[in-house]
């Protein structure tokens, strides 16, 4: 129902918009056109892996290695995954709601998308010649750690 309301209000705006400006609301949506195509082909490829994972992995599986069961082994696992995966958050947090429906733990997937959204191993070289090997290093070691912080908290809460 939310989704309605959103759309709905999302729509009345464009139109509101469109009669203050159209030449600027056109301009608006070719440039959100232009994003979206640029955006779909990684979000396609992250989809369809998910969607290939969940055919070979049952909720069961998925449950044991990072379900509520798995416990800190799983938090630590799914901040392993986090920290090395480059997946934008755009992706990521319906790749999450996936997961969940699928049997994972609310504490390993706070631990994954904490990691995934700060902690980059992929993209440290280039960090380091930015700011430093000691400075990108202790930023990824901080935020590694406070994933763990993240997810002891949702656990508390959830």
């Amino acid at each position: 129902m939310d989704s309605i309301i959103f759309y709905s209000i999302a729509g009345v705006l464009l139109i509101l918009s469109f009669f203050k400006d159209k030449k600027k609301t056109k301009m608006a949506l070719k440039k959100a056109w232009k994003a979206f195509e640029n955006i779909l082909p990684e979000f396609l490829v992250v989809i369809l892996l998910v969607g290939f994972m969940l055919a070979i992995l049952d909720a069961d599986t998925i449950s044991g290695i990072i379900g509520a069961k798995s416990g800190w082994f799983g938090v630590i696992l799914a901040s392993i995954i986090g920290s090395i995966t480059l997946i934008p958050g755009f992706v990521a947090f319906p790749t999450a709601a996936i997961l969940l429906e699928n049997g994972a733990g609310y504490m390993q997937i706070a631990a994954f998308i904490s990691t995934l959204m700060m902690v980059g191993v992929v993209t440290m070289p280039v960090e380091i010649k930015y700011f430093g090997k000691k400075s990108t290093l202790l930023r990824n070691l901080s935020a590694f750690l406070f994933s763990f912080l993240v997810a002891f908290i949702i656990n508390l809460v959830v």
